[in-house]
């Protein structure tokens, strides 16, 4: 991967002259090829990692997991259906995978209700859909190379017997 693109994937929010000084190109150079890769949509967007658990109280929602065994369409194979998949505003993620299952789809809700009614009501019902596994996310650690803090140092308790 390009130099420029590792320390923008580390850190976003480098500056073009932050990024120059790290590389030893000029900050010209710096700024022509992230405009460029804008423009090809090679960077797709800025974003931020957020800790969800240290801000439960005003920002809850579920987070689901879900395994999609599907049948591909002539001509198109899995493309078509994956993109009616990932239009709905549910789903965050959506990926073609190998193994048992054909696509690994992430969606959140505000609650574990929400989450099963779109599984019952938009995706199961599917044409070309032979079924689901749903896993709901009960934790994060670690998420986009970032370990994620704990919302509070709790100690369990050691059990023996």
């Amino acid at each position: 991967m390009d130099e420029i693109l590792e320390i923008l994937t580390k850190d976003a929010r480098m500056t073009a002259e932050d990024v120059a000084k790290l590389t030893g190109k000029s900050v010209g150079a710096v700024k022509k090829a992230i405009q460029q890769y804008e423009k090809n949509g090679v960077i797709v967007q800025y974003k931020t990692v957020i800790n969800h658990d240290l801000m439960r109280d005003t920002n809850s929602f579920v987070r689901a997991l879900i395994e999609v065994n599907i049948t591909p369409q002539k001509n198109v194979g899995f493309d078509s259906i994956a993109e009616r998949i990932y239009g709905f505003p549910e789903v965050k993620s959506c990926y073609l995978v190998s193994g048992t299952y054909d696509l690994l789809v992430v969606v959140e809700g505000e609650n574990i209700q929400m989450v099963a009614n779109f599984i019952a009501s938009k995706l199961a019902p599917m044409e070309n859909v032979r079924g689901t596994t749903t896993h709901f996310l009960l934790k994060k650690y670690k998420e986009d190379g970032h370990i994620l803090k704990k919302s509070n140092h709790r100690k369990t308790l050691n059990i023996s017997y």
